[in-house]
Order: structure tokens, then sequence, then C-alpha cells
């Protein structure tokens, strides 16, 4: 009798338990190249999600979150993509925070998660590319498409009563995507580009890209372009030659390294980048300070939101199976459900766990709509008094 017991006893506990598991989950981001001063700060993003999801307890039984990064260099596509295989193949990830920029992105998915069956959420790729890209339902984003960065930067600048406007933009997907994007929505507008010139990272100096753009001429500079490469050499290249005393800035320029660079010699530029405003956004940014680091920095909200869409969605699923809970990331991110605001994924948890629908609101205000990529809200910004400040949102 007393040996049954202790076998029934040791079953149930085994089945209490049976799906307790140490998940991973793999941050694919640019800890090299031309963004990695936004890096950090997307990792500590991830990295305060998985611990209030590890500390909450409720997370599949009381599974524990681990996170594994992996540098995808930004730029490097097979770089990239022999990152992300490690994750997927050799660090056995339960699904993937990343890419980071568009390129890369484009190719670790097409080559490893795809045919691997893994999602991954990418908190900054905005190439419109990724729109229509096969990625069997595997692929979300908590950053917009750059067709809608592109609108808003022609608003912005129509607004400011800017007429004609030159054009650099990195050579690569993203730069040629919202070059492209924005040059669409300009003409629209009745707004003039005086040339569109691809530039290439990397480089020492940029006189020559310089001087044709000075050649060309406009009342201020469009920079689609990233902050620790070429974008920050034309800026510089321009203010030494005196070309250009106005520039417009995209997403990928706009941080705090920027204004770190060029301090009060941006007074008369401006641009937008991604960023809710209000309780979500508020609660984030509190959250992170007391974590110890900056949660207005660059996508670094976006990298907690795809984190926590992550471990919802499985929650939802019953399952870390990648294959299992991709079909559950809409379902969590979108009405109807009850809110959930940053700090409250422990809550989040235990009402899936009830079956209880939820909406994440998270730090970015997601809705995830389309093929499953942020509708989008952007800040714009200015740099007067040399600092960085938020005008209004979009």
């Amino acid at each position: 009798m007393n040996r049954f017991l202790i076998a029934t006893a040791a079953l149930a506990l085994a089945a209490g338990g049976a799906l307790a598991e140490d998940i991973k989950l793999g941050a694919s981001l640019g800890f090299t190249g031309p963004l990695e001063s936004m890096a950090p700060s997307m990792l500590k993003g991830v990295e305060l999600a998985a611990k209030e999801a590890t500390d909450s307890g409720k997370l599949l039984d009381g599974s524990k979150v681990s996170v594994v990064q992996a540098d995808n260099t930004c730029a490097d596509a097979a770089a990239s993509v022999t990152a992300v295989e490690r994750l997927v193949t050799a660090d056995k990830v339960n699904g993937i925070v990343g890419g980071m920029c568009s390129g890369e992105t484009i190719a670790s998915l097409e080559k490893v998660a795809v045919p691997n069956g893994m999602v991954m959420i990418s908190p900054s790729a905005t190439s419109p590319a990724l729109s229509t890209i096969d990625d069997k339902g595997f692929f979300f984003r908590t950053a917009p498409s750059d067709a809608r960065q592109g609108e808003v930067m022609a608003d912005i600048i129509t607004d400011r009563g800017i007429k004609n406007v030159a054009v650099t933009y990195t050579n690569n997907d993203y730069g040629k995507g919202l070059a492209d994007s924005f040059a669409t929505a300009f003409k629209a507008k009745g707004g003039t580009i005086t040339v569109s010139s691809p530039h290439d990272d990397g480089k020492a100096d940029y006189a020559a890209e310089v001087g044709a753009l000075a050649s060309a001429g406009g009342e201020a500079l469009v920079v689609a372009g990233y902050v620790d490469q070429g974008g920050s050499g034309i800026v510089r290249g321009s203010l030494d030659a005196g070309s250009f005393d106005t520039f417009v800035f995209t997403d990928g320029m706009i941080s705090q390294t920027l204004v770190d660079k060029f301090g009060a010699e941006l007074e008369k530029s401006f641009g937008q980048n991604p960023s809710a405003e209000g309780e979500g956004r508020d609660k984030f940014t509190a959250d992170a300070k007391a974590a110890g680091f900056e949660g207005s920095d660059a996508f670094a909200a976006e990298a907690y939101d795809g984190a926590a869409l992550l471990m919802f969605a499985m929650q939802a699923a019953k399952s870390s199976d990648p294959k299992v809970y991709k079909d559950k990331v809409l379902d969590v991110a979108n009405a109807p459900g009850e809110k959930i605001l940053p700090g409250e994924i422990a809550k989040g948890l235990e009402l899936l766990a009830a079956g209880t629908d939820i909406d994440y609101v998270g730090a970015t205000a997601v809705e995830l709509v389309g093929p499953g990529e942020s509708a989008g809200t952007y800040r714009e910004v200015d740099f007067k008094g040399g600092k960085l400040n938020a005008v209004k949102t979009h």
C-alpha cells in the first residue's frame, strides 16, 4: 500500500511539472556594426521581459527563461545567417528577438528561420520588403514598415515649409526602401528631391558623396543611414564643407550617440523614429531605469515587446514549440482581451493560463496589422539646445 501511494505521488508530481522547462530566447542583434551603439539597450529590453517571466513562475508551469545573444553584425548577411543558425541548431532557442537590420533579417529569415520553423520577432527591421516576404507565418515585427515612415517624414518636412531636399541613403534594403517610400510621399505633396543617392558604410572619407549632394542643393539633406557608420560620416563631411546645416534624420540615425557626436551643430535639424507615447511607454521607461538602462533608447521598447509577445504566445498555445505557438502571436497582440502593460507580464501569463484573452499593449502600443507588423506611431524630434527633444507624435 505504501509503495502504491509513493508511486502515485511521484506520478502526480511528475505530471504537475511536465510543462516546466528551460526556455531560451535568442537575441539576434548587431553588437558590432553600423548600429552597435543601439544594441545594448535592446538586449536589456529582452532581458527585462525574460526576468519578469522567470520571476513570476507562471510561464508554462514555472518555466525559467534565459537569453542567448548572437551578433548578427546588422550589415553582413552571411554573418547573420551563421549567428542565427547557431541560435537554432546549437543553442536550441525557442524563439528569436531579431534581426536588427533589414537585409540581414531577410537573409536569416529565408535561410534559417523559415526552413527550421523558428519564430522571429524583429524590433527594428523596417524594410517594406519584409511586408510581402514568404515567411510561412514565422515572422513578426514590433517596428512599423518604412512605407509608413516615408509618409510621416514627408508630412514633417512639408509642415516645416521645406519644399526641396537632397537625399542620401545607406546602400542596402533599409536605405533604398525608405528613400523610395519617402520620395513617393514627398512628391505627392508637391515636394522636389534634387538628388537621391546611396552611400556605402565603412568609408574613411565621404568628400565625393558630399560634393555631389551639395552640387544638387536643397533646403535640407535627408540622411537615411546609420549613426555608427556612413550616416554620421556624411553629416560630418557636410558640416565641415558648409554644404548643409539642416538635416532630416531617419530612425537609424536618431539616438543619444548622434547628439554626442554633433551636439549644437544640429540646432536646425530634426527627424523621426518609432516611439509610442502614453502610460505604457512611461511605465517601461520607469521599469528600465530601475533595471539600470535607458528605456527611451532607440528600439529598446520594441525589443522588450518582442520578447513579451514570444512568451505570451507560448503561454496561449501551452507550448514553447515555435511551430505551435506562431499561430497565437496575433491573438495575444491584438484586441479583444484584457490590456497588458509593461511590468504586467506575470498578470498576462496568469490570465492566459486561466483561458482569458489578453490584448498586449506593451511599451509601444502594440497593434499588429497585415502580415504581423506594427501599425506604427512615430515621434518627431529636434535637437535644439544640443539635446534630443521630442516634439510630437504622428
